[in-house]
C-alpha cells in the first residue's frame, strides 16, 4: 500500500494528528489554554475545509475500498467543517457563563466532526459503524461536561445507555446482512440486492 492510497482519507489524519497535539497541549497548559485550542481547532477545521476543497476531483477510495471520497462527500464534509466551527465559536460565550471553560470541549467537538466526516466517507458497513462510534463517544462526553450538575450527568448516561443499545441492535443487523450477502461493502450489497439473490 503505498502513500498515494492514503491521499483521499489526508484531511482526518490531520483532524486526528492535530486534535491529540491539541489535547497534550491542553494537558501542560491547563484550562487557561481553552481559548487558544478553541482557535486552533477552527484552524484546524478551515484547514481541513482548503485540503477538500483544493483536492483532487472525481471518486477516490482509500484502504482497500473501505473509505470513498467523492464530490458529494466533499460538499458534505464542508458542510460538517462549518457546522462544527460555528459550533466551537458561539459556544464560547456559553461555556463561560456557565463557568464550563475546559480545554476538552474544543478536542471533542474535533473528534466528534472527525467522526461524522468518516460516517460520510464510509463505503463499508464497518466504516460506517467505526465513523458512528467515534462521534458518539465523543458526544457522550459532552452531554456530561458539566459534572457539577445532576442533569449533565444524567443526560450523559442516559445517551450512552440509549447509544450502547442502538450500537449492539445496529451491529446484529449488520451480521444479518453480512449473512445474507456475504459481504459487508454498499458497492457488494447493492448489486445481491439489486439482482434480488446473494
Amino acid at each position: 500500500m503505498t502513500m498515494a492510497d492514503f491521499l483521499p482519507a489526508l484531511p482526518e489524519a490531520m483532524l486526528a494528528v492535530v486534535g491529540m497535539a491539541l489535547l497534550m497541549y491542553g494537558v501542560f497548559r491547563g484550562n487557561r489554554s481553552t481559548l487558544q485550542v478553541s482557535w486552533l481547532t477552527v484552524a484546524a477545521f478551515a484547514a481541513a475545509g482548503l485540503m477538500l476543497w483544493f483536492g483532487p476531483e472525481g471518486r477516490q477510495l482509500a484502504f482497500a475500498g473501505l473509505f470513498v471520497n467523492d464530490d458529494f462527500a466533499v460538499f458534505m464534509k464542508l458542510l460538517v467543517l462549518a457546522g462544527s466551527a460555528f459550533a466551537v465559536i458561539m459556544s464560547r460565550r456559553y461555556m463561560e457563563l456557565e463557568e464550563l471553560v475546559r480545554f476538552e470541549f474544543p478536542v471533542l467537538v474535533l473528534y466528534a466532526t472527525l467522526g461524522m466526516m468518516m460516517m460520510i466517507s464510509a463505503n463499508n458497513l464497518i466504516a460506517l459503524y467505526l465513523g458512528l462510534e467515534l462521534q458518539s463517544l465523543c458526544l457522550y462526553v459532552l452531554a456530561a461536561i458539566n459534572r457539577d450538575r445532576q442533569r449533565s450527568s444524567e443526560a450523559g448516561l442516559k445517551y450512552f445507555v440509549l447509544g450502547a443499545l442502538s450500537s449492539g441492535l445496529l451491529l446484529y443487523g449488520i451480521s444479518l446482512i453480512y449473512g445474507f450477502a456475504g459481504s459487508t461493502s454498499f458497492e457488494a450489497l447493492a448489486l445481491a440486492f439489486a439482482d434480488g439473490a446473494p
